[in-house]
């Protein structure tokens, strides 16, 4: 192996061409910001082979979490208790700012982060031990909305399912937020709780065109799919509002008015928005995704971007990070409000607000450190 000095005297290759994987959204396995050792190719002489094609074959491991809700005290958030029963998200949504958070794992936040999953089994057991806490404070639970809460791996280990009949069994309540049509599955636990105030969702919706969205958000439902269940829940009496997020400019930001007024005819009662946010790593996997995708106005999108972000790819400040400043990030805004006032998309449909935690009760089982759920079982108190 070349020591250091030979490799200064060695031309380095360019990098090769971006390609999309199938069914995937990142187009590369970009290193992470803790990475200590960076990777390069050098030209040692031979003739540059074509990668061979790889393939990200999902992965979901099973881990046993410590704690399972998380707090903050955002003030852009409308919550302040969540939960995500998942690491890792399977949509592959190119944009999803969590991405970053698998470099604390040691791995990629491009394409491991879509095909390596970590599924906290203990879930449920956590949640009940800490409603069951005698200085537990009731306060609506935002479920899925750091990684989707319905991603693919739910529909075997149903852990999603499970925490919903936690909270059912002690009439807490919850918000979700999803791309997947998944959530229909549980719509007898959402129904009676929406009943009672107690549950509310809201389905994102980024575009309307299956071609972009097969792109920017590969597995993910089908942006037809995630009408059809807007109205399935909203016919079972479930609240539900809509996400338009991320508005790209130049890629979905044309779409805000169409996908509103699909929104508002398939039921929903309530909408929000959010700009496109380029946090760590997310931003060279976006920029590389538009290259891969958009090479025609790629150079356009990033303008734009920068312009809503005082000039940088991305500004952190609590103030602007969800809607941007400057005149293009006001004049969404504007169109949003005009939409929406015509749309009549302002009902009780946002996430958290007019829950009721008045009717919270402790659970009655609390399972002991370190037991372990039962598949199968009859009654509630088998699932521990």
């Amino acid at each position: 192996m070349p020591d250091d000095e030979q490799l200064e005297g060695q031309a380095m290759l360019p990098p090769r061409p971006l390609k999309a994987s199938k069914g995937r959204g990142a187009v590369s396995n970009l290193q992470g910001r803790f990475d200590k050792q960076a990777r390069e190719e050098y030209d040692d002489g031979w003739p540059r082979e074509e990668e061979e094609p790889r393939g990200w074959k999902t992965q979901v491991t099973e881990e046993q979490a410590k704690t399972i809700l998380s707090r903050n005290s955002s003030p852009d958030l409308p919550f302040g208790v969540s939960l995500n029963p998942y690491r890792g998200c399977e949509h592959g949504c190119i944009y999803c700012y969590a991405r970053p958070t698998h470099s604390y794992l040691g791995l990629s936040p491009g394409l491991d982060f879509e095909s390596k999953i970590f599924a906290k089994v203990n879930a449920p057991e956590l949640l009940r031990r800490e409603l069951g806490k005698a200085a537990y404070v009731p306060e609506s639970i935002a479920l899925g909305v750091i990684t989707d809460a319905y991603q693919p791996c739910e529909r075997e280990l149903r852990l999603t399912r499970r925490i919903l009949e936690v909270l059912q069994e002690c009439e807490h309540p919850v918000g979700l937020i999803t791309k997947s049509a998944l959530i229909e599955r549980d719509i007898d636990i959402l129904a009676p709780m929406a009943a009672k105030r107690l549950a509310t969702a809201a389905i994102t919706l980024t575009t309307l065109d299956p071609t972009i969205a097969r792109t920017l958000e590969p597995r993910a439902a089908a942006p037809a799919r995630r009408l059809r269940a807007i109205r399935t829940l909203t016919d079972a009496g479930i609240p539900v509002s809509v996400s338009i997020s991320p508005i790209i400019p130049f890629v979905t930001e044309p779409e805000i008015e169409h996908l509103l007024e699909a929104a508002r005819d398939a039921g929903a009662v309530h909408a929000h928005y959010v700009v496109l946010r380029l946090p760590w790593e997310v931003n060279p996997l976006f920029q590389q995704w538009l290259q891969a995708h958009f090479p025609d106005r790629a150079q356009r999108v990033m303008n734009r971007v920068r312009e809503m972000r005082g000039g940088k790819d991305y500004d952190s400040d609590f103030a602007s990070r969800m809607k941007g400043e400057g005149v293009w990030a006001e004049l969404i805004r504007q169109r949003f409000q005009i939409a929406v006032a015509r749309l009549g998309l302002t009902g009780r449909g946002d996430r958290f607000k007019g829950l009721d935690t008045s009717l919270f009760r402790r659970p009655l089982v609390i399972p002991p450190l370190g037991s372990k759920a039962k598949e199968g079982s009859a009654g509630q108190l088998d699932l521990f």
